[in-house]
């Protein structure tokens, strides 16, 4: 199938989308029990974080069902990057618990507090959470990796940065229990140090996409179209990609005393050429004489 995203594909996505989002609405459960009994700033930041995940999850499985539309008359190369705009979509809430974390840690730091109330039982509801967000990022890495899809990836990336934010709160929590007052927010400045880590590498993975980065370099597409049979030249190359759908076009020069038909079997196969060799779904090839 060209230039669409295969169904299997989609429902692949969607199986690990509800998946996930079953256990990132545990984990909410969890830490907004432990967050109220505890009244910890840098608990209820994670909690933030843990919601916006199971967000995630829901707009995720919008998104998939807008992504894997096939072409139309107002998106003629289909709708593939609503998934890179779906992986966008975590950075801004990203950037929302950034700020709403550095709010409270500054005022908190400024003001002075008693440290939170700690139990062994919050400790160990805040444990369980961390393994199943280790479980979540495991399993979410590997489908993405396996779909080549940006928004699971861009999702893996926000819960191991959960995972490490976690570890960081039950660190604070038993300091605080020490009676280390400052423990807390100073964590929470960290867990927003972290958060926006996992924002910068999803920017990162996405660009590419939104800014039609080319999928090969032109003198490797050169070099498979040239391997065909009666290509004498191939010129104009232009690349890109989105998701899991990679677009090419270029120009080929053939024997100007070819018939159409020839000319046409020849560019037949240039394209066959590049799906089978570089993966492109889409390609376009333009004939002229030599």
């Amino acid at each position: 199938m060209h230039g669409t995203v295969s169904p299997d594909r989609d429902q692949q996505i969607r199986r690990v989308l509800l998946l996930i989002l079953g256990a990132n609405l545990l984990v909410v459960a969890i830490k907004a029990s432990v967050g109220v009994a505890t009244g910890s700033l840098a608990v209820l930041g994670d909690l933030i974080q843990a919601s916006l995940d199971a967000v995630n999850n829901g707009i995720g499985l919008v998104i998939m069902a807008v992504a894997t539309k096939g072409p139309d008359a107002e998106h003629p190369y289909g709708h593939a990057k609503f998934e890179t705009l779906g992986a966008l979509l975590i950075v801004i809430f990203l950037s929302v618990s950034i700020f709403e974390l550095l709010r409270g840690a500054v005022a908190r730091l400024a003001e002075g507090s008693a440290p939170p109330t700690v139990s062994f039982g919050s400790l160990g509801l805040l444990a369980v959470t961390l393994g199943l967000n280790v479980i979540v990022t495991v399993v979410e890495g590997r489908a993405g990796r396996q779909l080549n899809s940006e928004l699971l990836l861009a999702d893996a990336v926000h819960t191991r940065t959960d995972v490490l934010i976690t570890v960081a709160v039950l660190g604070g929590l038993i300091l605080s229990r020490l009676g280390l007052w400052w423990a807390d927010p100073v964590l929470a400045i960290i867990v927003a140090a972290m958060v926006g880590r996992a924002g910068y590498n999803i920017v990162r993975r996405a660009m590419p996409s939104l800014v039609d980065e080319r999928a090969y370099d032109a003198q490797t597409i050169r070099h498979e179209a040239e391997l065909v049979p009666g290509v004498h030249a191939a010129y104009s190359i232009r690349s890109r990609g989105a998701a899991n759908t990679l677009f090419a076009e270029l120009t080929i020069a053939v024997d100007g005393r070819s018939d159409v038909t020839s000319a046409h079997g020849i560019a037949d196969a240039v394209e066959d050429r590049l799906r089978k060799a570089l993966q492109f779904q889409e390609v376009v090839v333009h004939v002229e004489p030599c």
